[in-house]
């Protein structure tokens, strides 16, 4: 296959097509080590470094906690399985691109905050927009052997001015590792090299990440290997399997995301009173987070007082909640690339009335159970089927289904009062890994959701008058180990008695 010519890997001062490349990376040897660590430039970067922020960083750590050795270890890995997906695929040689995502604009020159695509951070740790990573087979070197590119924005001191400093392609590979690095303009010379027939590209053709990196440089080549049999295949669902399971390092950082997300539940319980607006428990409960160190919320929560907390995701989070009334959250934080996802209900006065609590206690027993299979073994769909079963038998101990009620009728009329599943993959996203399917056996590592729910609308005649208008959903964050599960949100108090207390203590 015609590619950056070998030649130019030995000629470091001439470097590929001309462009120049350093010595170290020239003359390196690819494996799943990083490059020889380059000192980090004695400047701003385009994300934290530890040159910059050695509070947050070590030496030799791309994102925090999580070294340049993680991040080359999971190229590796992908590389690993392009090797089993392309078994019996001789004489072709591969390449692999991720795009960035862009920078999203609220209104004219105003952008929103940036938040990388999960799947190119996941793979180089580089948080700037428009850039893209290739990770290249090499000639005469068996899969998963392989070298890893970033192509990057410029260094160009007028933007900077505006938008913050830039990395440029010396502080690219001295901060990820990654073995070369370009201007992004220079990746239209790597394209043309990949019309040849002896290439497949992994890329996903159907949802481009960054619509002008697409059109710019992908969508006429993914038209031409199109044509190809099987010369350009998607790489989202590797890469997702890659996910799927956590290393102990992420499971350190999801552990600091969710002792955060728990004491800022706390303190947002505590904070609670009667009345109080939807609004000021949102604030109290973002500022909690990021006042622990959270980046940011991991998406908008949902603060529903009273009725409104049987709107599944209801965001508005503007009504008065009254006295009397429960109000549920449904929040999370994202610290250093790993996200929580946990759910609460209370009274914003202090103590549970007497339906409050028996529907949350048959929503907590619940979940307990639910809780108890997260093992090895048994799938989301399986706990998913417990938790409809135990939730029917809850209804009718309530008296809100009818112990006549047939076999055919039984799971309808469950699945009216809770129309959602028992939970999902959690990670980097809070629907994390969204294309694995639920009926996968869990795995150690894997990190979930528990979040069974008991929603009685204030208009449902057919259910008892004191449970109308009450919603009830408990979530934890749960890793599955060969042992009993690890509960990420151990921290955060959700027997009756415990949120007394705490709501109490504002009285």
């Amino acid at each position: 296959m015609s590619r950056l010519p070998a030649q130019g890997l030995v000629a470091a001062a001439r470097g590929w097509r001309g462009f120049p490349v350093c010595k170290s990376c020239a003359f390196r040897r690819f494996s799943i080590q990083p490059a020889q660590q380059k000192k980090i430039p004695n400047r701003y970067l385009g994300q934290p470094s530890p040159f910059t922020h050695p509070h947050l960083l070590k030496p030799g750590e791309v994102t925090p906690g999580l070294s340049q050795v993680e991040y080359a270890l999971r190229r590796h890995k992908l590389m690993s399985l392009i090797q089993k997906e392309a078994h019996g695929w001789d004489g072709l040689d591969h390449t692999v691109i991720l795009l960035s995502n862009p920078t999203y604009y609220m209104s004219n020159d105003i952008p929103y905050v940036f938040h990388q695509d999960t799947n190119f951070l996941y793979l180089c740790g580089f948080q700037e927009p428009d850039s893209i990573l290739v990770l290249q087979s090499i000639p005469g070197k068996a899969l998963p052997s392989h070298k890893a590119m970033l192509f990057v924005r410029r260094r160009d001191p007028s933007r900077e001015l505006w938008d913050g400093p830039r990395s440029g392609t010396d502080g690219a590979i001295a901060l990820t590792g990654v073995d070369e690095a370009y201007t992004i303009e220079e990746f239209r010379h790597l394209v043309a090299k990949l019309k040849v027939e002896s290439n497949v590209v992994w890329y996903d053709l159907t949802k481009p990440v960054h619509k002008e990196l697409h059109s710019d440089y992908m969508q006429h080549l993914a038209e031409i290997k199109a044509r190809n049999k099987n010369h350009i295949q998607g790489i989202r669902h590797l890469v997702e399997n890659l996910r799927l399971i956590k290393s102990p390092a992420e499971i350190e950082r999801m552990k600091i995301a969710g002792r955060v997300t728990a004491e800022a539940f706390i303190e947002t319980m505590f904070a609670s009173k009667s009345p109080v607006d939807e609004a000021f428990l949102y604030a109290k409960f973002e500022f909690e987070c990021r006042a622990r160190g959270a980046d940011i919320l991991a998406y908008p929560p949902v603060v529903a007082g009273g009725n409104r907390s049987n709107t599944l995701h209801y965001v508005k989070n503007n009504q008065l909640i009254k006295d009397g009334e429960l109000v549920l959250l449904d929040g999370g934080c994202e610290s250093s690339c790993y996200v929580s996802d946990i759910t609460r209900t209370w009274p914003v006065n202090g103590r549970f009335t007497k339906p409050q609590a028996e529907l949350y206690q048959a929503v907590l027993d619940i979940q307990k159970s639910c809780l108890s299979l997260c093992s090895p073994g048994v799938s989301l769909e399986n706990i998913y089927s417990l938790m409809l079963s135990l939730i029917g038998q809850k209804l009718k101990e309530l008296g809100i289904l009818k112990s006549s009620i047939t076999e055919n009728h039984f799971f309808k009329a469950v699945r009216k009062y809770c129309p959602h599943h028992v939970g999902h993959y959690l990670g980097m996203d809070v629907h994390d890994t969204p294309d694995i399917s639920r009926s996968l056996p869990l795995q150690p590592g894997m990190v979930i959701t528990i979040e069974p729910g008991i929603y009685i609308p204030e208009d449902d005649v057919s259910a008892p008058e004191r449970f109308r208008g009450i919603g009830v959903r408990i979530e934890d964050d749960v890793v599955i180990t060969e042992d009993a599960p690890l509960i990420l949100s151990a921290d955060c108090p959700k027997e009756i008695y415990h949120i007394e207390q705490i709501c109490g203590r504002s009285s």
